[in-house]
């Protein structure tokens, strides 16, 4: 019978076996010294080894360098690199001041158009008055002493150079959404400016919202610290609006109504607010209350010119951003944020009809020849006074043209549910500089009374626009007293 549990036994004797290892052994220890001669010859003869997208440029610059010694001058590789970082620089600036203007900083930061940058705005709170700082390079007076990181901690976290709570009116809530590419291209930009030696008023903050630590407890319900990550399920395009609209160009500052601590009601967004006076409108996708019956084409043309014949004439706050900011954005940006805005959630206001299809031509200048008026009449102050520009009938001079006076039929200022915006443009005018025309209105606040302007204002709003918008003369002197 076989053996199952029998056992191969190792070939060749104990002795044997021993040999063979000490052999393995002694042949490793061989090829690992002549391994080790060999990286050390190759060390000591041969060049060393360089990689391609580093030790050119080392090299070049060493070699340099000992050419500076011998001769005193900069040899070309030096000299590259110097112009290479200038160039890199300039571009950052470059792009540092685009983004300048897409956040539309100069706004807020001048008071004084011959200071630009320099603070001293006043922006009126239900908690008191905040100037603005002067953010140029004067190291007393402005942010010259700042460091990148001030200024970026600024920025994303609403913490000033001190350690001091900033106060929210300075939008960190929607600027820390901002990459720190791109606030570091802000302050590249910055840095180039004119130092200006101002120093802005103190804030005028009623206690205790003159306690700056008491922003903490604000900031518990209205800041979310964190930058803008892209949505993967949305275009590109989409994307890029998204972080403009929320981020930089902080539209919602403006466009969506605030809650009891002044913060943004995330519930009504872009349903439109009111900001010292004047009504910044629905910019969301409802088509009456807001701007759902507006094309692609024309959005574009409202953020770049400031102009939508038939619809729109961007006054007042708006009329800056597009003089101060959006007419210089890209036709790529400026599609952008009308894509992102089209995907928002529409929020009915309560129109039941859109505010730029309201109205019709107006005779009365007919029935007022021969007519002796011995009070306050809308139709005849809007004949002496507005008629020589948007016509007795209100259609307007000079069509569509770029400096064209608009019509006021089809308008959307006369048209809106509130005559606030037109009750401040007959106050104070329009001024709006852009690219293709230099618009002025001049402004009437000295030339006629409050129930002067309330009659005029009743008489558009009938005639040409939203008949049930009304404005007392109590209104109008609250508007007047607005600061603006």
């Amino acid at each position: 019978m076989t053996n199952k549990t029998s056992r191969v036994q190792p070939a060749g004797s104990p002795a044997q076996v021993t040999r063979r290892r000490r052999i393995r052994v002694a042949t490793c220890a061989a090829a690992f010294s002549l391994f080790a001669l060999y990286v050390a010859w190759h060390a000591a003869y041969d060049p060393p080894a360089r990689h391609e997208d580093e030790s050119p440029i080392a090299q070049a610059l060493a070699d340099d360098a000992s050419e500076a010694v011998q001769t005193g001058q900069p040899g070309p590789a030096v000299q590259a690199v110097a112009a290479g970082a200038a160039s890199a620089d300039q571009d950052l600036v470059k792009r540092g001041e685009y983004l300048a203007r897409a956040g539309d900083c100069v706004a807020c930061h001048t008071a004084d158009k011959s200071r630009p940058f320099a603070g001293g705005l006043p922006i009126n709170t239900p908690f008191g008055t905040i100037y603005t700082p002067n953010i140029t390079p004067d190291p007393d007076t402005g942010i010259g002493q700042w460091t990148d990181a001030d200024f970026q901690r600024a920025m994303h976290e609403g913490i000033g150079k001190g350690g001091e709570r900033l106060y929210p009116a300075f939008p960190y809530a929607e600027y820390t959404k901002v990459t720190g590419q791109d606030v570091q291209a802000i302050r590249a930009y910055l840095n180039t400016l004119t130092p200006i030696h101002y120093a802005p008023p103190r804030n005028n903050m009623r206690f205790p919202f003159n306690l700056r630590w008491l922003m903490v407890f604000w900031n518990l319900f209205n800041f979310n610290e964190g930058r803008f990550v892209p949505d993967p399920k949305q275009s590109a395009e989409w994307n890029r609006g998204a972080y403009l609209v929320e981020g930089l160009a902080h539209c919602e500052e403006c466009h969506t109504p605030r809650n009891i601590l002044q913060g943004l009601k995330t519930s009504e967004r872009f349903s439109g607010a009111t900001q010292a006076g004047w009504h910044a409108f629905n910019i969301t996708p409802d088509k009456n209350s807001g701007v759902g019956n507006w094309s692609d084409d024309e959005l574009v043309s409202y953020l770049s010119t400031g102009v939508v014949p038939g619809r729109a004439n961007a006054a007042g706050p708006m009329g800056e951003v597009v003089a101060d900011s959006t007419q210089y954005l890209t036709p790529e940006d400026l599609t952008s944020i009308v894509t992102y805005l089209r995907s928002i959630t529409p929020v009915s206001g309560g129109e039941t009809h859109p505010r730029d299809q309201w109205g019709t031509p107006a005779h009365d200048v007919t029935a007022l020849r021969g007519t002796e008026i011995t009070a306050v009449d809308g139709a005849q102050l809007f004949v002496a006074n507005c008629a020589s520009c948007h016509d007795w009938t209100g259609q307007g001079v000079g069509a569509s043209a770029p400096g064209a006076y608009p019509s006021l039929i089809h308008n959307s200022t006369a048209g809106a549910s509130s005559p606030d915006n037109l009750a401040m443009v007959i106050l104070h005018g329009v001024s709006r500089t852009t690219k293709q025309a230099d618009v002025l209105m001049p402004a009437f606040g000295s030339e006629l009374t409050d129930d002067q302007v309330a009659a005029i204002t009743n008489y558009v709003t009938r005639q040409f626009g939203n008949p049930q918008a009304t404005v007392t003369v109590d209104q109008v002197a609250r508007l007047r007293a607005q600061q603006q």
